[in-house]
């Protein structure tokens, strides 16, 4: 699963980091999570998380501190998540995550992205049993870190599996485990380097270089939308 996590991931995060939008992105993610909990991150996981993140990508301590002080203003945007679901080139299905303050300005385009690639949107939650939601909570590999004694004690915080990549620990459990699982290894003394809940196809499905192509094509579009914080598929 890991494996396949960072895949997507590094392919998404490449087409990121050649845009601007990565900033106001993550910073979207702070004020909404501030609005929605306070702007105290001890007692507000989600705004935990979303600076966690925002460290991860090297968004400077102003910009972060800026994303906090507009969730209290008067006149802050209204921002909302919203889940779009459809069928892309070759069949492909595909979840889009999205936080926008305009829902009609961002249905507008998901759904032009959908139809110019030859795809279309399918009903809300029609989608939801072709994938799995998973916690996934990423730190360092630390030398005297033992997985298997590490494993034990957090299967009561809702571990599910745990693997190492290339110097990085992945942390995966049921995304209503979320925060259990991030007390648990915060109070370890263990430093949470990113976090996310991720949708894992039930069902991959292999497609041929060609048909990456087209799809990917169609993807690129989606995710360079400054509304779209996600993007999953059932692509293997």
């Amino acid at each position: 699963m890991g494996r396949a996590f960072e895949y997507r991931k590094a392919a998404k995060m490449k087409r990121w980091g050649q845009m601007s939008r990565i900033f106001p992105r993550l910073g979207k993610i702070i004020t909404m999570a501030a609005k929605e909990g306070g702007p105290d991150p001890d007692s507000n996981v989600k705004l935990r998380n979303a600076i966690q993140n925002a460290k991860a990508h090297n968004i400077p301590k102003d910009n972060i501190e800026a994303a906090i002080k507009r969730a209290a203003g008067k006149d802050s945007e209204t921002i909302v998540e919203v889940v779009y679901e459809g069928k892309g080139p070759h069949g492909i299905l595909v979840v889009v995550e999205c936080a926008t303050d305009n829902t009609t300005r961002t249905v507008a385009n998901i759904r032009s992205y959908f139809n110019k690639a030859g795809g279309a949107f399918v009903p809300s939650g029609s989608l939801d049993f072709m994938f799995t939601r998973k916690a996934v909570i990423e730190f360092e590999k630390k030398a005297d870190m033992d997985l298997d004694e590490l494993e034990l004690e957090l299967i009561d915080f809702g571990l599910e599996e745990i693997e190492e990549e290339e110097g990085m620990v992945y942390a995966y459990a049921e995304y209503s485990q979320f925060g259990a699982l991030m007390k648990g290894i915060e109070d370890l003394g263990i430093e949470i380097k990113k976090s996310s809940l991720q949708r894992y196809p039930t069902t991959p499905v292999e497609f041929t270089e060609e048909q990456v192509v087209d799809i990917d094509k169609m993807l690129d579009k989606i995710e360079d939308d400054e509304d779209v914080q996600a993007v999953f598929t059932n692509m293997a």
